[in-house]
């Protein structure tokens, strides 16, 4: 994909002082604006909301050694999308086919919790995204949780009262895309049964039977 990458990053100040801080206390962590991973032409775009302290922050890739990549990569591997089902480091050698992963907002936020105008600066860079999604082979977008999907909707100009998130919702967009909507697979949507294996499978259902039919 050509979009444009964040990969250094600094106009949020508040993240990025935060980013240095990280980085003093964890010298060995990635502690940069983390890019997107997956195929290079998609027909499955995967939004989450940022990265996480220990996970993508550590590592340098989405949803990578942290709780909330176990259920995203084990259903990954399960409807084929992901050759492994588990995702480590960057060098664990795994690879997605048909689906890429990013995140509404690059850096880490402190407590997991990004500020509006954060969220609004860095849609330039899920915008390039999508738009680069479209030109290709892209089918369907995943956003986990309602900051993604918002920021979906942000980047294709669309009113969010349209489009309202529920999990298990599916949205056909006038671009022709389709959205669809889960809980997040954090560790506390999992262990709180907010959201199980078979829920999450079956949106992972619904997302198969439609890239196959197109």
């Amino acid at each position: 994909m050509k979009s444009k990458q964040p990969e250094n990053c600094r106009k949020c100040l508040r993240l990025a002082e935060f980013l240095d801080a990280v980085k003093i206390q964890y010298p060995g962590y990635h502690a940069r604006p983390v890019t997107a991973f997956g195929d290079a032409n998609p027909k499955l775009l995967i939004i989450g909301l940022a990265p996480g302290m220990h996970g993508a922050n550590r590592t340098g890739r989405p949803f990578t050694g942290d709780f909330a990549g176990i259920l995203l990569y084990q259903t990954l591997h399960k409807f084929g999308f992901a050759s492994h089902d588990v995702s480590t480091s960057v060098n664990d050698s795994l690879h997605l086919t048909d689906c890429r992963i990013t995140n509404a907002v690059k850096c880490l936020p402190p407590n997991n919790k990004p500020e509006p105008k954060e969220i609004r600066q860095c849609n330039v860079y899920l915008t390039s995204e999508i738009v680069d999604f479209m030109s290709g082979k892209g089918v369907a977008l995943l956003a986990l949780g309602t900051i993604a999907h918002q920021a979906i909707l942000m980047a294709l100009k669309l009113k969010i009262k349209a489009f309202p998130f529920h999990h298990g919702m599916v949205h056909t967009l006038p671009n022709g895309l389709i959205l669809y909507d889960s809980y997040h697979c954090s560790r506390y949507n999992t262990q709180t049964k907010r959201l199980t294996t078979e829920m999450f499978e079956e949106i992972f259902k619904k997302i198969s039977a439609d890239i196959s039919a197109q």
